[in-house]
This record gives structure tokens, sequence and C-alpha cells, in this order.
């Protein structure tokens, strides 16, 4: 029995990473002979994740405001707990929050270089 669960676990591992390796490859293709379509691959690229960090941010936050109700609940020793808690959720706020700058810069670098490579090709 054991050497068929093994065996089985194999197939299914085997199938994923084949499966997952088909999904990448096609993913991360070369762009297109297009003009510009290296700008608006890493256009797109950036948007999406930012996208990504702006659902993170918003999570954070209301993350943020929970242990703060939480906080102002808390009696006796739960109060310690619970500001060790608001104070993670915060360094975790501002981590995601730098994250999100930064990426807003890169958007908007990616978005220059599309349009200069668009002005370029008129």
């Amino acid at each position: 029995m054991t050497h068929l669960r093994k065996g089985a676990a194999a197939l299914v591992a085997t199938a994923a990473l084949t499966l997952g390796g088909v999904s990448t490859a096609t993913a991360t293709a070369a762009p297109s002979d297009e003009p510009c379509a290296t700008q608006q691959t890493q256009l797109d690229r950036a948007t999406a994740k930012l996208e990504v960090l702006t659902e993170r941010f918003a999570a954070k936050k209301a993350k943020v405001k929970k242990e703060r109700k939480d906080l102002a609940a808390a009696k006796g020793s739960e109060k310690a707990q619970a500001k060790k808690a608001l104070a993670q959720a915060k360094r975790q706020k501002t981590r995601v929050a730098k994250a999100k700058k930064a990426q807003v810069q890169r958007v908007a670098k990616a978005t220059q270089r599309l349009e200069k490579c668009q002005a370029a090709q008129a």
C-alpha cells in the first residue's frame, strides 16, 4: 500500500510540474515583434503587481482598524497582547505601503517608457 501511495504522489507531482512548466513558459514567452511590445509587457506586469499590492494594503489597513478596536475592548492582561498585535499590524501596513509606493513609481516609469517608444514610432 505504501508503494502505491508513493507512486501516486510521484505521478501527481510530475503532472503538476509539467503543467506548471507549460503555463510559466507561455506566461514568460518573449514579446512579439511588434514595436513597443517589451514596454507594453513591462507596463502590464507592473500594473498587475500594483493591483495586488493595493489589495494587500487595503487588507492590512482593515487589520489595523480591527486591532485598534480589539485594543479598546481589551481589559487587563489582554491589553498587552492587543498592543503587540496592533504594533505588528502597523509595521506590516507600513511595509506594504512602502512597497506600494515603489510600485507606483515603477508603473509611472514604465508608462513613460511606453509613451516614449510610441512617440518614436509615430
